[in-house]
């Protein structure tokens, strides 16, 4: 592992490369950029961008991360799970398409970058956990309906459509009468040999392939005579770095869309790093990743294309290709460059309802059925998580159905706290070993002694429910209780809120002549806040004890012996 002066240099990610990774990092490369063109090009589609744009971006994204970032493998470029997101809060400023369009793009690029950079300056990678894999498997399925959707049209042949998610849908079926059988032919085709090829190896650029014998075809039979939409040419040249022309109103306005994206991009790339790790066995750096992701962002801004994010299928192809660093990735983007420089006439002939058939390709892929299967049967509560997720991102403005489900994760987190109550522990017979009863086990409990235990964090979501817990338990046993332990093992957190409500227990002992001790008490931050609050001072040093049964025989004197044939728990710590 790097030490603290090397861990923010730049180019980690290629940091002891030799001539022998050369030949892994070519073949890794020619494959990435086979998969990477397609896509790029679907994706600034997807979007409301000329297919160059996409081109532009992902070479400013392997570029950027190529310096900044520090996972070897890891490719950054347009992609289609936060496109959606920012296609549709941008086209409730300016219309898709427009020069307006493109400049706030580039500016909301800008602010992403800018604020994944900070999540990884500042250390702010957990930020990455808050959302749930429920709620991250509905996002997706959301955002596969909102891709399938849009490219139906084009996949089709027919008009463009506007509006929300269901009206698309109607329309969709409304002009069904109207499909060009050519385009629906080349649309299909090219999903069918993407799926194929995925099947059979992803080590072939299926859509590559597709895109290619697509294009062929439109010219060998002329089918733009036949009512099949083609990109045209394509502008050569590089576009020159700039700040994006728009005013401080329209830069306020993008804030909120600016930090969804952020977040989604900030949850992808973590788990883009985890599921590949390092293969030293370090850990992934991931707030170093989120700051090559955000220069990625921030640099594809200035070149005038939008914000861009990890992508796992790109990352999974390198890996699988024998990749060794970031070389591969800038290989690819050498390639991507040139032909976005000068292949503007051999895209002429791209038909959309090819990139459309990417699209749909990509969409289905993103569901993740196996998840959806397992919380079905495992946490049929959370599944619901899943719909309403899902339904959010769909029925509403994509940008509001994506903060829902945002709000939903919290919740859910918040809720899982909220539902921890004090528990009266047993102890095991014939150890030193205090647990929750279990049915079927046979526990001991001490005359006038009480073990309570509270497994959450102790905060202000669940005080009340702390302190109402334990004094129903001590009123229950008011009379024959001299001693209540807090088995204090699970509380990680004590903050003010929580705090009072400690106290409050502590005074409702004393008022009952009940000795109060805690127990276990393990966590270093809890530890802290026990002596900040006055805590420590209320109920005395002596009265904090490293185990239970320490506890006990300071306080209550020696257990007396199991009776003759106490039943024995099965219980194990």
């Amino acid at each position: 592992m790097p030490g603290p002066g090397r861990s923010w240099r730049p180019f980690r990610a290629v940091a002891g490369w030799t001539l022998r990774d050369g030949r892994s990092d070519l073949v890794a490369g020619l494959t990435l950029a086979a998969i990477t063109i397609p896509e790029q090009m679907a994706t600034a589609r997807l979007g409301g961008f000329a297919p160059e744009i996409g081109f532009f971006a992902f070479v400013a994204a392997a570029l950027a991360f190529a310096v900044f970032g520090a996972h070897r493998l890891l490719s950054v470029g347009a992609d289609s799970t936060i496109t959606p997101i920012f296609a549709g809060g941008l086209a409730l400023l300016a219309a898709a398409g427009s020069p307006h369009y493109a400049a706030l793009a580039a500016a909301l690029a800008l602010m992403v970058g800018l604020i994944v950079c900070c999540g990884g300056v500042f250390r702010l990678g957990w930020i990455a956990d808050l959302l749930s894999v429920p709620v991250t498997t509905g996002f997706l399925a959301g955002i596969a309906v909102h891709i399938a959707v849009s490219q139906l049209p084009g996949l089709l042949g027919l008009p463009a459509q506007d509006g929300s998610t269901p009206q698309r849908i109607a329309e969709t079926v409304a002009q069904l009468g109207q499909v060009n059988p050519w385009s629906a032919a080349l649309g299909i085709g090219v999903f069918l040999a993407v799926f194929g090829a995925e099947r059979i190896s992803p080590r072939i650029p299926g859509a590559l392939i597709g895109l290619v014998a697509a294009t062929a075809a439109v010219v060998a039979f002329g089918l733009e005579n036949r009512g099949v939409a083609v990109l045209g040419p394509l502008p050569g040249g590089l576009p020159q770095p700039a700040l994006p022309a728009v005013d401080f109103d329209e830069l306020r306005r993008l804030v909120s869309l600016a930090l969804i994206v952020a977040l989604v991009v900030m949850v992808q790339t973590a788990a883009t790093s985890r599921s590949f790790p390092p293969q030293s066995g370090a850990p992934p750096a991931l707030n170093r990743d989120f700051i090559g992701v955000g220069a990625g962002s921030i640099l594809s801004g200035l070149f005038g294309a939008f914000p861009v994010n990890a992508s796992p299928p790109r990352t999974a192809t390198v890996a699988e290709t024998g990749g060794r660093s970031q070389v591969a990735g800038l290989v690819a983007a050498a390639i991507v460059l040139a032909l976005a420089l000068l292949g503007g006439g051999l895209l002429s002939h791209v038909p959309h309802a090819a990139l459309a058939g990417v699209l749909v390709f990509v969409a289905q892929r993103v569901v993740r059925v196996p998840t959806f299967v397992a919380v079905y049967h495992q946490a049929p509560g959370e599944f619901a998580l899943i719909l309403a997720t899902a339904v959010a991102i769909v029925v509403l403005p994509i940008q509001a159905g994506v903060a829902v489900g945002i709000g939903l994760s919290l919740l859910h987190g918040i809720w899982a706290i909220t539902r921890a109550q004090p528990i009266e522990f047993e102890k095991v017979p014939q150890t030193s070993i205090w647990w929750p009863p279990a049915a079927g086990s046979h526990g001991e409990t001490l005359p006038g002694v009480a073990v309570i235990a509270f497994q959450a964090p102790l905060s202000f979501l669940n005080a009340g429910t702390f302190e109402a817990g334990i004094g129903r338990l001590i009123d229950a046993r008011r009379d024959a209780l001299r001693l209540v332990i807090l088995e204090a093992s699970s509380i990680i957190e004590i903050d003010y809120s929580a705090a009072r409500s400690l106290a409050g227990v502590i005074a409702q002992c004393r008022v009952a002549d009940i000795t109060f001790a805690i127990a276990r008490l393990e966590s270093v931050r809890a530890q802290q806040a026990l002596s900040r609050f006055g805590i420590l001072a209320q109920i005395g040093p002596d009265h904090v004890f490293h185990s239970v049964d320490e506890a006990v025989r300071a306080l209550a004197g020696p257990p007396p012996d199991p009776a003759p044939g106490a039943g024995h728990a099965s219980a194990s710590p």
